[in-house]
């Protein structure tokens, strides 16, 4: 799912292409995508953009008459950039919005169709699309300790649950969690002031870093790799790879849809967090610690 930094990257991109420009025409090609009615998706036909801005995860056109169309790329939704009046992909193209500068193409891969787009007028409409959580560049260290400690969560939950902070899901909590050298169930209201410190600098660091390191790749072209695995990611999607850190093998959570991934020297002091399916199965025989588990496989 794009995140944070890959909704800052995409937002750049439309700004380039679209601030200013025209709706010509709107072609939706999936009859699950629009989740509104009032007003109807078609009357943001011939109106001019006026601004951009995330909401979350979610991107926000703003257009003039105080109208906002609200798309929610979720897990497989992207956005692609074509000429005018471009044809919509068969199979995976669920939208086209059609500009004086060119056509925005949203795609989503898969059977499961989640991607949303809203159509809302007034701020009071925008306003129930947001989630609440701080924004994570914006907020102060005391503000973030706040937002950390409000409920007492494990610290992955914490960083992804958008009613505390925006914008942070699986892939990017990760990265986060790894620069603290925090562990991913470290509960939120048992860190010491030094480590809430450590978390919202590594916080800041690792987004801004990761929306500088997307601005180099696009340049002034269209942002192509919003995914949530990149080669030069620490932890995430880096099960069985050695960490850049120290060069144990990075370790994971499995979870129903996703996993946590970490670093068991680096954010655990050597502890082996419990996989649930893995350890269920292991029972007795599941390793308390990365020492034993590279014993039992032959470090290499």
């Amino acid at each position: 799912m794009p995140e944070l930094p890959d909704i800052a990257i995409y937002l750049e991109a439309l700004e380039r292409r679209i601030l200013g420009a025209e709706i010509t025409g709107l072609r939706v090609a999936s009859p699950f995508l629009v989740r509104s009615v009032d007003p109807p998706i078609r009357s943001a036909i011939g109106h001019r953009v006026e601004s951009l801005r995330r909401l979350g995860k979610r991107i926000v056109i703003a257009l003039n008459d105080d109208l906002f169309l609200v798309l929610h790329l979720m897990i497989a939704g992207r956005l692609q950039w074509a000429a005018p009046a471009a044809v919509l992909p068969g199979r995976k193209g669920l939208a086209a919005f059609d500009f004086d500068t060119g056509t925005l193409i949203l795609t989503e891969m898969g059977s499961k169709k989640r991607a949303s787009l809203h159509l809302v007028r007034g701020a009071a409409a925008l306003a129930d699309h947001d989630p609440g959580g701080v924004e994570p560049l914006e907020v102060d260290r005391d503000g973030f300790a706040a937002a950390l400690r409000a409920e007492n969560h494990t610290l992955k939950r914490a960083l992804t649950d958008p009613h505390l902070f925006s914008g942070i899901g699986n892939a990017y909590s990760d990265e986060i969690l790894h620069a603290a050298k925090l562990s991913p169930i470290a509960l939120s209201q048992r860190l010491d002031e030094d480590e809430v410190t450590r978390l919202f600098e590594a916080t800041r660091g690792t987004l801004l870093a990761w929306i500088e390191r997307g601005r180099k790749e696009v340049g002034n072209g269209w942002p192509t790799k919003a995914t949530a695995f990149r080669p030069a990611m620490a932890a995430h999607g880096k099960y069985g790879k050695p960490c850049p850190v120290c060069a144990t093998r990075i370790q994971r959570i499995v979870h129903a849809v996703s996993e946590t991934n970490y670093c068991p020297r680096c954010q655990t002091g050597g502890k082996l967090l419990a996989d649930r399916a893995l350890s269920q199965v292991l029972k007795s025989d599941w390793p308390k610690t990365i020492d034993e588990l590279e014993r039992k496989r032959g470090s290499p």
